[in-house]
């Protein structure tokens, strides 16, 4: 294998203004947008989750939300992120009429996904705070979902960081499989360059170099974030 030629026939169709504005333009944004808008929905469905999980089971509404969300959780961790696509785009979306483009059904089963995971992180945090702070909240007459979301849950971000920064990671890491449902992301743009030029080792070996900077990039803003919090619990 000619490693300076199949440099020389990579950069000359990477550096292509075009091929550019495809790659960095389009499937890096793609890519960024379905990982962090995937992460912002997960933690909304997955702290909903999770205080539903840590509910007193004393009546039957919480008994019976907290059997929904069983299920809702074993789907989403029982099947592969692929799957869950083709269902939502080939399956479920034409049988309902629905047509909102592939980019926002890999954003919506994404965010889907990560709730069914960051709610099980988000559940082991709520935990690891102490149950004194919940009976102080109701102690002052707060509602319990008052006191779960404005005194636990903060809390419990805290202890959880650098777990939902694995998530990000992981999710930045699974969109290369949204080319299944016609999604432009990284995989997608640099598998184009390597399918015009028949030189697959180069273009591979710039989609994953930029991979791992995305994930050293992720990982130094969670440890940043890490010291600050830390930082702010010195001076409380």
């Amino acid at each position: 294998m000619n490693i300076a030629k199949s440099w020389s026939v990579f950069w000359e169709k990477f550096s292509n203004p075009d091929t550019l504005q495809r790659v960095l333009g389009e499937g890096l944004v793609n890519t960024l947008i379905i990982a962090f808008a995937g992460l912002l929905i997960g933690i909304v469905i997955g702290t909903l989750i999770a205080a539903v999980k840590v509910m007193p089971k004393y009546k039957a509404l919480p008994r019976i939300l907290d059997k929904i969300c069983s299920v809702y959780v074993g789907f989403f961790r029982g099947t592969p992120i692929v799957v869950q696509l083709l269902l939502a785009y080939y399956v479920l979306f034409p049988i309902l009429g629905v047509n909102i483009g592939s980019l926002n059904t890999c954003i919506l089963v994404f965010g889907l996904n990560s709730g069914a995971y960051v709610s099980e992180i988000m559940r082991g945090g709520i935990l690891s705070v102490d149950g004194g702070q919940m009976e102080a909240g109701r102690a002052v007459g707060l509602s319990y979902a008052t006191t779960m979301m404005k005194i636990v849950v903060p809390q419990a971000v805290k202890n959880i960081l650098p777990t939902l920064g694995n998530e990000l990671i992981a999710l930045v890491k699974d969109t290369s499989v949204v080319s299944f449902v016609a999604a432009v992301d990284l995989y997608k743009t640099f598998n184009e360059i390597g399918n015009r030029t028949y030189e697959y080792l180069m273009p591979y070996l710039a989609m994953a170099l930029i991979y791992i900077v995305l994930v050293a990039l992720i990982s130094l803003g969670i440890r940043i974030m890490e010291r600050s919090l830390r930082k702010s619990d010195r001076r409380n």
